[in-house]
């Protein structure tokens, strides 16, 4: 795709005066990071306030008569267990029990619910519940009518008060706020494992909302440090740690599977191999030695019989600036749990490494 054809936010142009570094997301010219890198980024929302534009990420509209059952019919987890002002983390899975994408569900009202995919996922998730729709439920596409802020980090409640905005609501759960070009979302939810928020906006009111947080304190952030706050809390990346060929059982997210549904897309294939146990599963790799980690690396046990032997290969992989090691994701054989130690082929280099259960840093979510 030439550059020249990339979708832009409404935010680019604030992007650019920050001297921001661009890179290509899902047809998106987005930012990657800003002039003060991606640790100093990092450390701002460990530690302060960051902030983030995710208007890449994909939004639908899901309108109609019984649209929350229809959604509750379509996607992994138990949407009834939500109430009106509630999100909810969910999967669209295929018939094999592969993930189509991974998504956030807010439900409005049992006649409207706000989906939220991925960018590279949207349209693809749109078509799916477009051909499955019954008479009289509508799918509308807010991809670049609305626009996504994430403010996140300890100091993040403040920034909200100061503008005014809702921020004392629960984990998970959102409120709606009337300014006088529309109605903004603020979910308390986000990505980074610290205390935070998505606010979804029309598209018009972005630039005002940023500069707004900019001149409270926030601190602008790219997906450059999105990435490596969300590998410290194991969290998926779906294209890498997710996907058509992983499972939600073999990346340990049954929590987001209603078993006890009646129907979802993918529930023989994932009850079937729930059943008979995954043959390999998504676990965290703490690096023992200097090194790191990144996707597509062959994981090793040096101490078989056979000598070296390869047991999985790591889907994310990064150095965590909280802990000041490398840490990665991996799909690894069944047979190895956390606290056995392998070895990663760093290019051609051994790396020692300790099989862990993420998160590898304190979530302060909730």
């Amino acid at each position: 795709m030439s550059e020249t054809s990339l979708i832009t936010s409404p935010l680019h142009a604030r992007h650019v005066a920050h001297g921001a570094k661009f890179a290509e997301f899902a047809g998106w010219d987005m930012p990657l990071q800003y002039s003060s890198g991606v640790l100093a980024e990092h450390e701002a929302v460990r530690t302060s306030v960051g902030v983030f534009d995710v208007s890449h990420l994909g939004k639908l509209w899901v309108d109609g008569p019984g649209a929350a059952d229809f959604v509750n019919s379509c996607m992994t987890n138990d949407f009834d267990k939500v109430e009106p002002g509630g999100a909810q983390y969910t999967l669209c899975c295929d018939e094999t029990g592969g993930v189509v994408d991974d998504l956030i569900a807010y439900r409005v009202s049992g006649e409207r619910v706000l989906l939220v995919p991925n960018a590279a996922n949207a349209a693809e998730v749109a078509g799916r519940l477009e051909a499955a729709a019954p008479d009289g439920i509508e799918i509308r596409d807010a991809h670049r009518s609305l626009a996504v802020i994430a403010v996140q980090g300890p100091e993040s409640p403040r920034i909200l008060e100061h503008l005014g905005l809702p921020h004392d609501h629960e984990y998970m759960s959102f409120k709606e706020h009337q300014v006088d070009d529309g109605a903004y979302i603020v979910c308390r939810s986000g990505y980074t494992g610290e205390t935070g928020y998505e606010l979804v906006v029309p598209a018009e009111s972005a630039v005002d909302l940023w500069d707004a947080m900019l001149a409270a304190g926030a601190h602008p952030c790219g997906l450059g440090a999105r990435d490596t706050l969300r590998l410290e809390m194991g969290y998926p990346l779906h294209g890498q740690d997710l996907s058509l060929d992983i499972t939600p059982v073999q990346a340990r997210l049954g929590w987001a599977i209603g078993w006890d549904k009646p129907a979802f897309w993918g529930k023989e294939a994932l009850a079937a191999e729930r059943a008979a146990g995954p043959k390999r599963k998504l676990w965290g790799l703490e690096a023992i030695g200097r090194g790191v980690p990144r996707a597509h690396m062959n994981v090793l046990d040096s101490a078989g019989e056979d000598g070296d032997s390869v047991v999985g290969e790591t889907t994310s992989g990064t150095f965590g600036p909280s802990l000041k090691k490398g840490v990665a994701l991996a799909l690894i054989d069944v047979a190895y749990k956390p606290g056995a130690e392998l070895e990663l082929d760093v290019r051609g280099r051994r790396l020692a490494v300790r099989v862990v259960k993420p998160p590898f840093v304190k979530a302060s979510t909730k």
